[in-house]
């Protein structure tokens, strides 16, 4: 019988972005209408499989994403496709990689969800940078998210410390200049699609923050000291503000966990 880590790993293992995309929402139907399956167990590669584009290009290298035509817009929404493909790797490839971490079926039905909906994510995106005339591949990307799913593949703490609750987190805080940028210049479709990843990422931050405190109310340890910790262990540099702090509160982040960490605190 299929186990949910072996679609986890039919997903990591599919190279094509929009049929990863496609089976990510898939794999999450199939895991709600199936509650007799099984989660299983899985050896995920160290690497997801991807598509021979785009480019990946060291983040001080990316093009600036200026102007208002529709290929600076194609631009823009490229960089947050490709974050979405990543997400999706993420999701599935925290179903996969630590069930040997002692986590309740309820971690599972949260990341699937998170999976479902990275992979709505990432063909709202492609659609709308297909009716620009473009589409996935067409323009450089960065490997940052995986280089830290990467870094902390070994240790759930961690990867929960630094990819949900950093890296996805600053997604909250920088989504809404987006919005804002689109909505100036009339284009209401693109801030539509970023206002609705902007809603369902407070939940996925959320999901990772929760499950960070689990870990640690398991271990006895004092969340806000261990985050910090873990950040300053797995992750380059300060933190970056400025912060949305009303996103961040809707998931429930303090500031006083990262604000110790970021460039205005020294």
């Amino acid at each position: 019988m299929t186990t949910l880590c072996d679609l986890a790993l039919k997903i990591l293992g599919t190279p094509d972005a929009a049929e990863k995309a496609a089976l990510s929402r898939i794999a999450a139907r199939k895991w709600r209408e199936t509650p007799s399956m099984e989660i299983g167990e899985a050896e995920p590669a160290d690497r997801p499989s991807r598509p021979e584009k785009p480019e990946l290009i060291s983040p001080t290298e990316m093009p600036r994403r200026r102007g208002q035509s529709e290929e600076a817009r194609a631009t823009l929404l490229h960089a947050v496709l490709h974050i979405e493909l990543n997400a999706i790797d993420l999701a599935w490839d925290m179903v996969a990689r630590f069930t040997d971490a002692g986590f309740p079926r309820r971690f599972y039905d949260d990341w699937v969800q998170v999976g479902d909906e990275e992979g709505k994510h990432f063909k709202l995106l492609a659609d709308r940078i297909g009716e620009f005339g473009f589409a996935y591949g067409d323009f450089p990307a960065h490997d940052g998210l995986w280089e830290a799913a990467y870094s902390t593949r070994h240790d759930v703490v961690a990867r929960l410390a630094v990819v949900p609750m950093v890296l996805e987190a600053r997604g909250l805080d920088v989504t809404p200049g987006m919005i804002k940028r689109f909505a100036k210049i009339g284009d209401n479709a693109s801030a539509d699609i970023l206002k609705i990843i902007l809603e369902e990422e407070i939940g996925h931050v959320a999901t990772g923050n929760r499950w960070f405190h689990f870990c640690c109310e398991k271990s006895g340890i004092d969340p806000k000291k261990h985050w910090q910790e873990m950040v300053r262990k797995n992750f380059k540099g300060l933190l970056k503000p400025p912060f949305n702090e009303d996103a961040r509160g809707q998931a429930d982040f303090p500031s006083d966990y990262y604000i110790p960490l970021s460039e205005t605190y020294r």
